[in-house]
């Protein structure tokens, strides 16, 4: 591995999270524009240190920061970008970065919509304070080495989360953040408690150990009697923040009813975490009892493929679609994982960032129609908008296509890596069992394509409803955000090897 000198890595959340404390203080002394732009750009300063170092060193070698933190109980806190987390770490450094953008000319018109109705929201400061804080924990958690900094910042996640949702959501939405608080902390409660049975047995909280620059591979595995209840919590903990299916229910409300540029962030960044950390902690610490269970979430996994897709199909709210659309991709992430193949998991983690462009795009689509439309989410009164709105439905088209692999996008590889993988694993088992996978599998990636572009058809072709609403395209404000994303996953369609060559050498290190 690559010990920097510096902590550029920790910097990359320590940055944004100084300049978001100031955020509040600028209101009346400063314009919008200029929060925005602090905003951005403190953003914009974690993606150029991530991306300059993926093109600098590659992630054939992990990359760590100099020790933060050294403590004989809690152990060493550092931060790590490798081939599991460097495609992480780039999508949500993107994504949060230019939704940052968008936020501005989306806000303006919510700010407006929440005075027409009585309410008095808190003030740009304070949504901006909020924002940067939730992606930097986002990243911080994503780096993280040591158990216990990767609680803090998954705790750090919900909480700006939580009050963006209640201020400045829709509906009943000190309800339904309420409802998101509960279940997300009952996860990282159970999360937690697996992480303190680890490190009070084990006396090892480290994922990483620092002195050998090794993976402490398997050490769950020494908890004896507590081995499968401790590995099961940590799973079901994860499973709660992924919202897989028998956990799910609070994600339609939550990220359906959060204000649009939120919902862009915790259905692309923020769920997908709970996959990548079940590669990163329940399968190197527990990698005998994550095989076992293997087979189970490959079940789960195709349940919950199904089950997104059947009750995306049912929506008539444009931004609840999606929600129960990221539900589905959450099953095809789970099942790459639970494959424990090299093609499975490295396509899991590609369909991160397939996940992440797409349904960034696709959830900032249904914010420009909100704005261009007065608050319009139902897709029944849409209809004929790609006459009006040329390049919105260009870039839904677009997003449509990560999330069902289509051509030229990421989600092509993505989706082929995670099946490839995926029948490898089941191949070795009954014929029967690999009939009612490859049945499974074909009836979820058919609903895929049938929400992803029916909906493309009702809201931007074919007949215009009745109770039709004029809209005419949004400004470049709004667009051009959603065209640098969009554009970012068509170049990824090309270069996919960026993160799928160096993962190899990662997983022949777990096998060894």
């Amino acid at each position: 591995m690559i010990v920097l000198d510096t902590p550029l890595l920790f910097s990359t959340i320590l940055v944004p999270f100084i300049f978001s404390l100031i955020m509040p203080f600028l209101d009346k002394r400063v314009s919008v524009k200029t929060i925005a732009i602090i905003s951005t750009l403190t953003l914009l300063y974690s993606l150029a240190v991530i991306t300059s170092l993926i093109l600098r060193y590659g992630l054939n070698e992990g990359i760590v920061d100099p020790i933060h933190f050294r403590h004989a109980l809690i152990g060493s806190l550092t931060m790590l970008l490798d081939s599991l987390s460097g495609p992480i770490a780039f999508s949500i450094a993107l994504v949060t970065s230019f939704v940052a953008i968008f936020s501005l000319p989306y806000m303006k018109h919510r700010f407006e919509e929440m005075e027409k109705e009585g309410t008095h929201p808190p003030s740009w400061g304070i949504y901006y304070m909020l924002y940067v804080m939730f992606s930097a924990a986002m990243l911080g958690t994503t780096l993280s080495t040591n158990l216990i900094q990767f609680y803090i910042f998954l705790e750090l996640t919900l909480i700006p989360s939580f009050l963006l949702i209640a201020f400045y959501g829709y509906g009943d939405r000190v309800r339904i953040a309420i409802m998101y608080l509960i279940w997300t902390h009952v996860g990282a409660l159970l999360f937690l408690l697996g992480v303190v049975a680890i490190g009070f047995t084990t006396k090892v909280f480290d994922i990483l150990n620092v002195g050998t620059l090794k993976f402490n591979m398997g050490i769950g595995e020494g908890l004896k009697d507590l081995t499968i209840p401790v590995a099961i919590a940590l799973m079901i903990g994860l499973f709660v923040k992924m919202a897989i299916f028998g956990v799910h229910i609070w994600l339609p409300y939550a990220h359906a009813e959060a204000p649009t540029p939120v919902s862009a962030l915790l259905s692309p960044n923020l769920i997908g975490i709970g996959g990548y950390a079940l590669i990163r902690i329940v399968y190197i610490l527990f990698p005998n009892t994550f095989s076992k269970a293997s087979p189970y979430l490959i079940a789960l996994a195709l349940i919950t493929i199904i089950y997104g897709g059947l009750m995306a199909l049912a929506q008539d709210d444009f931004k609840r679609l999606l929600a129960y659309s990221s539900i589905s991709q959450m099953g095809y992430i789970l099942l790459g994982i639970a494959s424990l193949t090299f093609f499975g998991i490295a396509g899991a983690i590609l369909h991160y960032v397939t996940h992440a462009v797409g349904k960034a795009v696709l959830f900032m689509v249904a914010g420009t129609i909100i704005v261009q439309a007065h608050g319009l989410r139902s897709i029944s009164k849409m209809g004929g908008f790609a006459t009006a709105m040329p390049i919105t439905a260009s870039l839904a088209l677009i997003g449509f296509m990560h999330i069902t692999g289509l051509p030229p996008t990421l989600g092509l590889w993505s989706e082929v890596l995670i099946i490839w993988g995926a029948i490898g694993k089941i191949i070795t088992s009954s014929l029967l069992t690999l009939l009612i996978f490859i049945a499974g599998l074909t009836i979820g990636i058919g609903i895929s394509t049938a929400y992803a572009f029916l909906t493309m058809k009702r809201i931007f072709f074919g007949h215009v409803s009745e109770g039709h609403v004029k809209v005419t395209e949004g400004k470049w404000e709004i667009l051009i955000p959603i065209i640098i994303i969009g554009v970012v996953g068509l170049i990824l369609f090309f270069y996919p090897s960026l993160f799928i060559d160096p993962f190899r050498n990662f997983y022949e290190s777990l096998r060894a």
